[in-house]
């Protein structure tokens, strides 16, 4: 697990590749991450745009932004937890994301930028 706690929300990942989704005989890798948000401020927090940089050992990096995550713009009082799965292919045995949520103070209405820490994408037999 990778994590990271900025501007009062602390972010854990944790990835895992999926054989099942996976071609490695046609370099097609894909893996899962799941990301806990937590809330540590004494204010409520939403959830409103991620932005994903996307490392590909052997491609140009992919730049994604979008309206929240998996569909959904959560909204988190204090010490409340969010949980999401979510999936990425990349085009080599090796690669890594990383990227930031934009959220809003939901007590003072400005916005504030929180960083996701960077997380290995890795074919388990590159590791061999």
């Amino acid at each position: 697990m990778t994590a990271l706690t900025n501007s009062g929300v602390q972010i854990s990942v944790t990835t895992k590749f999926r054989e099942d989704l996976s071609d490695i005989a046609t370099s097609q890798y894909f893996f899962n991450y799941s990301i806990v948000i937590e809330n540590m401020n004494e204010f409520n927090v939403q959830l409103l745009v991620r932005d994903w940089y996307i490392f590909d050992s052997l491609n140009e990096v992919q730049y994604i932004s979008g309206s929240g995550v998996i569909g959904e713009q959560p909204t988190l009082k204090p010490g409340e937890k969010f949980k999401y799965t979510s999936g990425c292919e990349i085009f080599s045995d090796l690669g890594s994301m990383k990227g930031f949520y934009t959220f809003k103070n939901l007590s003072e209405g400005g916005l504030f930028h929180v960083y996701v820490p960077k997380f290995k994408l890795e074919y388990p037999g590159k590791l061999n």
